[in-house]
């Protein structure tokens, strides 16, 4: 592996407070202001959606990464994330994630291990290791 990777991403204003994201290879989408903002934009990604997006996504591919190289036979995996945002000593910001996985594991046996497996995963997940929000991770494992 090495030792730096690089992500590219353009953002082209559109018009009001919509545009579009894009990035090498990849599909283009609209972005805007949320809609609880003066002139946000509804049913449209914003920068609040993929922040906590991104905590949520990274969960689910360090968790899978981990779980497949320790074989533990894991069935299904969803996870709702819900993001907090307030202001902080006078500034917005995105203060808290909350993770809800729910973990579908083949065997009983396995409870244990898929829990500190998800917790594993939370620890050493890039992108919540990257931001100062704080992380609530709330798993369910069932059979």
């Amino acid at each position: 592996m090495n030792d730096a990777y690089f992500y590219h991403t353009s953002v082209k204003w559109d018009e009001g407070r919509l545009g579009t994201l894009s990035a090498p290879e990849l599909p283009s989408f609209k972005v805007a202001t949320p809609p609880e903002f003066p002139k946000g934009v509804p049913n449209t990604w914003s920068p609040e959606h993929l922040f906590v997006a991104s905590v949520n996504v990274c969960l689910m591919t360090t968790f899978v990464a981990i779980a497949e190289n320790s074989k533990l036979e894991v069935e299904d995996y969803s996870c709702d994330a819900v993001g907090t945002l307030e202001k902080v000593d006078g500034k917005f910001m995105i203060s808290k994630i909350e993770l809800k996985p729910v973990i579908k594991i083949k065997f009983e046996k396995d409870f244990e291990r898929a829990g500190r497996i998800i917790q594993k995963a939370e620890n050493i997940c890039l992108i919540s290791n990257s931001v100062k929000t704080e992380i609530i991770l709330n798993p369910q494992i069932i059979t």
